[in-house]
This record gives structure tokens, C-alpha cells and sequence, in this order.
């Protein structure tokens, strides 16, 4: 069991902070509830104090006697702040000390966790970014807004991660997941491309995104700022990644390049189709009594021999390129001659089919390094390939 400090600012979707706090005490964990006084205009002391099960107060003059400004954090073994409002993380960044939250965030010694929840503008302004940037300087972990509805009619970055999204950061943060990506700007492609036939059918595969969502997922909890640009998941959004939604080869390619022009790092985890139809039809093809016109195919780009190109032709950046193969056949030749025919520094290889590695919420594989051993990842979840995949690039990037 760990203590778990659970700040709230005052934001509308403080109400969430609710459905987190059972996460975290459905684990067994002890959380105590630290809401900022205008926080509870949105959620009242009585809900939190009932859901937490602990005293809940935003004075530092509530019960003298325990210290609370103090001892809360310096008991912690997590702090977490959902929502955090651009008002905390201004605080937070300039070290003020006007309340209970504040108090606590400048005593833990802990990790600290920013879930940031507010309109696109006040995310967006130069005040509020450096504030961010100040914080990720010092350790803390600012996860990354999500895109959508925002009060009103809004729309936009800004809007508060799922709160389960948000637990399974915090939650590999409590097991001990190193912190080794801060400062770090890393690329994901996941999923599977879809190459037009027709306005109806297409040409594709049955990649799901699960472990390039885990990449995401893993990566944001090492403190890294990560770009995942997906190609037709159906998966919630990993907290603290930028999402770029493509369906096409062409498409993912156009957001992978464009996002690895500054980035350490970029994982070619998504399944890019080899070819696609020369000539896409505008309108669906009819069933006919006779066989259908032969489809002519063309060769996509390879995503990531070009990002081995570019950097052998002295481009700095990315720092280290990873990627993947779904083999059936010989797996680690054919892996090891992808290796070194891409150019990339690590290539994930693992063997498909009959229930393996697509769709399932497992996997194995064998990370195959450039000039290194290969390193055996026994089967289990992808999260865990996923950490296995980080080790072998922060050693790389430090």
C-alpha cells in the first residue's frame, strides 16, 4: 500500500478526480485528497472525505499539531495533481506557498504528477508553456492535455486524460519506472494502414495499436513528451500523448516525418502496407456476374529505410530509430537482414499468427540491437516489451 496525495484545482473537471480516486483506493492504496478552496465549488469536502476515506482540509492551519503542510508530503510516495489548472502549475513553477496543495507540492520529495485540464488559449499561452518546461526541468511529470470538448462549445487541447489512463501512468510511477525519458520528445506510429480500394473496401491488416499504445503509455510514465500518430485504433487515447490520426501509408508517413524533425527518438511499432492501388476507384466497385478487374498495386515508401537515409545523410534528428517486424518465418534472420538493410538502431521482431502478438493483450519478442546482443522478452504484457524497448533506448540516448 503507498500514500497517494490527490491535488485538485479548481476546474470543471475536477468531478473526474472522483472516478481516479477510486482507481487509486480500489488498489489498495492510502489516498489522501488535497483540494485547492475554490476546488470545491465543483466538489464539496463530504464527497471526498467519504471516497477517501481521510480528512480532507485546504487550510495549513487545520490541525497545527500534525504539521499537515509538511508531514502531507513528506509522507507521500506520489503526489498527483488532476486537475491541474494553469493557476497550480504557475504556482507550482515558482515555488508559491499560499495553501495546503502548494505547501505540500514544495515538501514531497516523491514524484510529482500534472494532469493539466483547461481551455486550449490558456494552455496554448507562452506563460503557461514555460511554467510546463520549468517543471519538467526539475523532475515533475506533466502529462499532456487530451484534444476534445471543453466547457461550452469549445473544442480543443486541453480537456483532462481519462482518469484510467491517468492511474496506469501513476501506477507504473509507484512500481518504480525510471525516469530516464525526461526532457525527451518521442515518436509512435501504431496501428495498422488502410489502403483505398474504393469508398468502401480497402486493403489492410490486423494490427490492433495495443503495443504501440503501450509504447505510448510506458513512455509518457518515464517522463517523456510523446507524439503517437495512429492508424485506425479504436483504443483510448494514452494520457500524455499528442495523437496524430492518420489512415493511410502516406498519410503516416507524412505525420512521422514532420514530428521526427526534432524528436530523440521515433518507434515504427505501426504495420504500413507494402503496396496499395494504383488506382483507387471513386465509387464502389459493383459485383458483376463475371470476375473482377484484376487491382494494380504500387509500392509504398518505406517509412522507416527513409528515416535510416535521412540520417545517414547527416541529419541529426531522430537520435534512435526503432523498429518492428511481424515475422511468421524465420524470425530472426529475416529480422537481423531488416536490421541492417533499414539502417534503424533497434528492431523489435516477433512471430504473428495463430493467435500471436495481434489483438492480444500479451506478447513476446526479441529486441535486436545494432552492434550489440540480442535481448529475449518473454511473453507477457506488452507493457513489458514496451519497457524493454525504452531500456535499450535510454542507454542509447544517455
Amino acid at each position: 500500500m503507498k500514500n497517494v496525495v490527490l491535488g485538485v484545482g479548481a476546474g470543471i473537471a475536477a468531478y473526474k478526480a472522483c472516478e481516479l480516486l477510486r482507481h487509486f483506493t480500489e488498489s489498495g492504496h492510502r489516498v489522501r485528497v488535497v483540494p485547492t478552496r475554490d476546488a470545491l465549488r465543483f466538489v464539496g469536502e463530504p464527497t471526498w472525505a467519504a471516497l477517501s476515506g481521510q480528512p480532507v482540509t485546504t487550510d495549513v492551519w487545520d490541525s497545527v499539531h500534525e504539521v499537515p503542510h509538511v508531514r502531507i508530503g513528506q509522507e507521500a510516495d506520489l503526489v498527483v495533481v488532476a486537475p491541474a489548472t494553469a493557476d497550480i502549475l504557475a504556482k507550482a513553477a515558482h515555488g508559491l506557498a499560499g495553501d495546503l496543495l502548494t505547501n505540500t507540492l514544495l515538501t514531497a520529495r516523491c514524484p510529482v504528477v500534472f494532469a493539466p485540464a483547461m481551455h486550449t488559449e490558456m494552455w496554448e499561452h507562452p506563460a503557461t508553456r514555460a511554467n510546463v518546461e520549468t517543471l519538467r526541468s526539475r523532475g515533475a511529470i506533466v502529462i499532456d492535455p487530451a484534444v476534445g470538448r471543453l466547457t461550452g462549445k469549445d473544442t480543443g487541447p486541453g480537456r483532462l486524460p481519462d482518469p484510467s489512463s491517468i492511474f496506469e501512468v501513476c501506477s507504473r510511477i509507484l512500481r518504480g519506472a525510471p525516469h530516464d525519458l525526461a526532457g525527451r520528445t518521442v515518436v509512435i506510429s501504431a496501428g495498422g494502414t488502410r489502403e483505398a480500394i474504393d469508398p468502401v473496401r480497402f486493403i489492410g491488416n490486423r494490427s490492433s495499436g495495443l503495443q504501440g499504445y503501450a509504447l505510448a503509455r510506458t513512455a509518457a510514465a518515464r517522463g517523456a513528451e510523446v507524439v503517437l500518430v495512429a492508424a485506425n485504433v479504436a483504443l483510448p487515447d494514452p494520457a500524455g500523448a499528442k495523437v496524430v490520426r492518420v489512415e493511410s501509408a502516406l498519410e503516416l508517413r507524412e505525420a512521422v516525418l514532420a514530428a521526427s524533425a526534432s524528436a530523440d527518438v521515433v518507434v515504427m511499432a505501426a504495420a504500413v502496407a507494402d503496396f496499395r492501388p494504383a488506382d483507387p476507384r471513386g465509387s464502389k466497385i459493383k459485383k458483376t456476374s463475371g470476375e473482377p478487374d484484376p487491382i494494380d498495386l504500387v509500392k509504398n515508401p518505406d517509412i522507416l529505410a527513409e528515416l535510416g537515409e535521412r540520417r545517414r545523410d547527416g541529419v541529426p534528428y531522430p537520435r534512435v530509430i526503432v523498429g518492428f517486424a511481424a515475422e511468421t518465418d524465420d524470425v530472426l534472420a529475416n529480422g537481423q537482414a531488416k536490421l541492417e538493410r533499414k539502417g534503424c538502431d533497434l528492431l523489435v521482431v516477433n512471430q504473428v499468427g495463430g493467435g500471436l502478438a495481434f489483438g492480444t493483450p500479451d506478447n513476446a519478442a526479441t529486441v535486436l540491437v545494432a552492434g550489440g546482443q540480442p535481448v529475449e522478452v518473454p511473453r507477457g504484457p506488452k507493457d513489458d516489451v514496451a519497457d524493454a524497448v525504452w531500456d535499450q533506448v535510454a542507454a542509447r540516448l544517455s
